[in-house]
């Protein structure tokens, strides 16, 4: 069996031995870029290799042109995914301890943009693994490198071009993850200028997520998610946050609902904003 979604922590237990299964630790804090590294290295899921969200998940910023997590090249992201020793045959689950919503999600949408279906999410994340008393340890680990062959899917990413004439489409639906303060323009901490793309719609990530960080059934989500996109079709459906990071978790719930797979604003907030001729709304 193969999991493209999510997968249970009893589920992933079950696999801690198998060299066909590879587990990421993506755990990542925005104000302090090397704390999960070192959370990684004080604990993690035994056998888990790390991927830093900055250093191996995103491609270089440049200033005026880019958002805060630019998609890294082909090229980049092929050769960091066979460091970590995922090849065409392996299961992969991602996890942090944002309930997916940070560098799991990135982990997991990545590997899908370039052709791999095999890889989930850790329902509920390193919380869920620690209430439920697993294995865990310490160090640093890594696995044989492998020859990853990227397949990839640029329909998708959507650009700031496309952005531009959609959010005035009404048969487009932008929806923005972020939480509903920042959408709002209010408490804006992140980028220097607070709002949002005008014509998206608030559909803030942790209304995924039940109390306890896991998912909500998928019957509350399809409820959740057909009243955000009145009826447009899966495909035009645009995801975007702040950095093109948590947007990913939108559209995993979106899937998860039975709706299909939406598209990502990958550049987002923060990429939209480097043009101070493209306007915001709060």
């Amino acid at each position: 069996m193969s999991y493209n979604l999510l997968i249970t922590a009893a589920e992933l237990a079950k696999h801690l031995d198998d060299p066909d299964w590879v587990i990421v630790d993506s755990r990542f804090k925005l104000l302090d870029p090397s704390q999960g590294r070192r959370d990684y290295e004080r604990a993690h899921i035994p056998g888990s290799v790390y991927a830093h969200l900055d250093e191996d998940l995103s491609g270089p910023i440049i200033k005026g042109v880019t958002g805060r997590h630019p998609l890294p090249t082909v090229e980049k992201i092929t050769a960091v995914i066979s460091r970590l020793g995922i090849d065409a045959n392996k299961q992969v689950v991602a996890y942090d301890d944002i309930g997916g919503a940070l560098a799991a999600g990135r982990v997991w949408w990545l590997l899908r943009w370039l052709g791999h279906e095999r890889v989930a999410l850790l329902d509920g994340g390193w919380q869920e693994w620690l209430k439920r008393n697993l294995l865990i340890r310490g160090g640093n680990e890594k696995r044989e490198p492998r020859v990853f062959i990227p397949h990839p899917r640029n329909e998708l990413i959507v650009s700031t071009e496309e952005v531009e004439k959609m959010r005035i489409d009404p048969q487009y639906r932008l929806l923005d993850a972020r939480a509903a303060e920042r959408y709002r323009g209010e408490n804006e901490t992140i980028d220097p200028v607070a709002g949002h793309i005008p014509g998206a719609i608030s559909a803030p990530y942790p209304d995924n997520l039940n109390a306890d960080g896991t998912f909500r059934a998928d019957e509350s989500l399809a409820a959740r998610y057909k009243k955000l996109v009145e009826g447009v079709a899966i495909d035009h459906v645009v995801a975007y946050c702040g950095s093109g990071v948590t947007a990913t978790h939108d559209i995993l719930a979106m899937m998860k609902a039975g709706l299909g797979e939406a598209r990502l604003y990958a550049g987002s907030y923060s990429e939209w904003i480097t043009d101070p001729k493209r306007t915001v709304e709060k």
